[in-house]
């Protein structure tokens, strides 16, 4: 009975990808056409996409039906299997990257204004921490936020708070760019 049943052999001849595999693989480049649209187009042009490519970009970004943006990814899916993806992917990672490096920025000002708002030791560790900033600029606009915050909440303006903020960011741009 053992006799019928034919060997497998180790080599079974499957060269290439399963359709399974092939069928991730056009989805992971729909999804980096979707990342490419969200990037301005001032980044598209250092790429060198095909012609073909950016005008269904440019056609993607004017579509708001639901239905018709949906096929125009998996155009644009099906055209980003005829180039090579690794320049999209890594622009995409390095807009990406500053993006995440602006936010980290601007939260690193807000934690600087609330520690400079809650007591003046912060104040000489970040005039320790940014040498060239002038001091009674700072001082005087830590002393109006301290008292625009001490107001009823309905009376705040909140002019002094944003100012301070703007100051810290300029401060620490300025220290970035040294």
């Amino acid at each position: 009975m053992l006799e019928n049943i034919p060997e497998f052999e180790d080599d079974d001849d499957f060269d290439r990808p399963s359709k399974s595999q092939m069928k991730r693989d056009m989805t992971a480049l729909q999804k980096l056409g979707e990342e490419l649209l969200a990037l301005p187009e001032s980044r598209w042009e250092p790429l060198a996409l095909p012609e073909i490519l950016s005008d269904a970009l440019k056609a993607a970004k004017k579509i708001t039906n639901f239905e018709g943006k949906r096929r125009q990814m998996q155009y644009i899916g099906k055209l980003m299997r005829k180039i090579d993806p690794e320049p999209i992917r890594e622009a995409v990672a390095t807009f990406k990257l500053g993006h995440a490096q602006d936010s980290l920025k601007l939260h690193q000002s807000e934690r600087w204004r609330e520690r400079l708002l809650a007591g003046d030791d912060a104040l000489q560790e970040f005039l320790a921490a940014h040498a060239d900033v002038d001091i009674q600029q700072l001082r005087s606009l830590v002393r109006a936020a301290r008292k625009d915050a001490a107001n009823a909440p309905e009376k705040r303006s909140g002019r002094a708070y944003r100012e301070l903020f703007q100051f810290i960011k300029a401060s620490e741009a300025a220290d970035d760019d040294e």
